[in-house]
């Protein structure tokens, strides 16, 4: 029965025992007996507490929707609220279900651009960087060698440290283009590309302790880029903002496909502590794959990040907004 329907007919109901008491034997005297009293205020009182319970029962489901609406967030999705209750609160439930899907799927093809969009202009930069910059800090280098031939001795000092701020400087810019465009990723699989990023964080002062077990089942390119991107972003938090000096990183089966887990003990998410850009972007990517990512303390006070991604083909929109983009140029050499 509909919402109308049920109010409706309490009011019917309410209107019939009125016009009944009326007609009936029961009557009002002047002055108004107790008798009397205790009948009309009894019936008030039934009327009114019957009106109550359908009332609440009825409209239960709204205020269902209405704390399910208050709490809802596309990156933390949960439990869809349930259809139940008269038609047209039914009604109102399912469509607002419907909507929530359709801005699901409608954020995750627009993070699928902005992330596609994203890769492109690290291919772009990390391009730009090796072949361009590079290559100039390249020649720069060999002329100071010319030059550190022929000049006086008394200079051979300075032109050295330029040499070795050149170098240094080649060596950041290889460093930096392999983050943009993790080349071995693509050249070597999963496994080594989480290795390489380990031996990258270590010589850079984080001690990164390497957990990769074997017989992982076979993820689509698109999940390895993610996984590989969530990686990276968890350890460079770590790196800049928890203070930690130990981290762990581990990929492993799991039940339902794979479980990436970067773990450090550092400061740790305190209780108020909003999520910043780099969450939310480890989030967006997750939901583009379909995966669990799950941000908590830790077991030594630090950070835990943990996703969980399923071996399943993947959607070839997805794969289109992951991987389009055009090739470039991997540097070669180690961090």
């Amino acid at each position: 029965m509909s919402l109308f329907w049920r109010i409706f007919a309490l009011n019917t109901v309410g209107l019939v025992v009125a016009a009944a008491m009326l007609l009936g034997p029961v009557t009002v005297s002047t002055p108004v007996l107790p008798a009397e009293v205790l009948v009309v205020v009894g019936g008030l009182a039934a009327l009114l507490a019957v009106n109550a319970a359908v009332l609440r029962v009825g409209l239960a489901p709204l205020g269902r929707l209405g704390r399910s609406m208050a709490d809802a967030d596309l990156l933390h999705p949960g439990p869809r609220p349930v259809v139940s209750g008269p038609v047209e609160t039914a009604e109102l439930i399912a469509t607002y279900n419907a909507m929530l899907d359709r801005l699901s799927a409608e954020r995750a093809a627009s993070a699928g651009r902005a992330l596609s969009a994203q890769e492109r202009e690290r291919h772009r930069i990390a391009r730009e960087l090796h072949d361009e910059v590079g290559q100039t800090l390249t020649a720069v280098l060999l002329q100071l060698k010319r030059v550190a031939d022929r000049v006086p001795h008394d200079l051979r000092e300075e032109v050295g440290q330029a040499q070795e701020a050149t170098r240094a400087g080649l060596d950041e810019i290889r460093r930096i283009a392999r983050r943009l465009r993790p080349g071995v990723l693509e050249e070597l699989g999963l496994l080594s590309a989480l290795r390489s990023l380990a031996a990258e964080f270590t010589a850079h002062g984080l001690s990164v302790r390497l957990d990769l077990r074997p017989g992982l089942p076979p993820l689509t390119e698109e999940a390895e880029l993610v996984l590989y991107r969530v990686a990276q972003e968890a350890l460079t938090n770590t790196a800049r903002h928890s203070g930690a000096d130990r981290a762990e990183l581990s990929l492993r089966p799991a039940a339902d496909g794979v479980e990436l887990l970067v773990e450090d003990n550092g400061c740790g998410l305190g209780p108020t502590t909003e999520e910043g850009t780099g969450i939310r972007g480890m989030r967006e990517r997750a939901l583009l794959i379909g995966a669990d990512l799950t941000v908590s303390p830790g077991d030594d006070g630090g950070t835990r990040v943990r996703i969980r991604a399923l071996p399943r083909p993947a959607d070839p929109r997805a794969r289109a907004r992951l991987s389009d983009a055009p090739p470039a140029a991997a540097p070669s050499g180690a961090p």
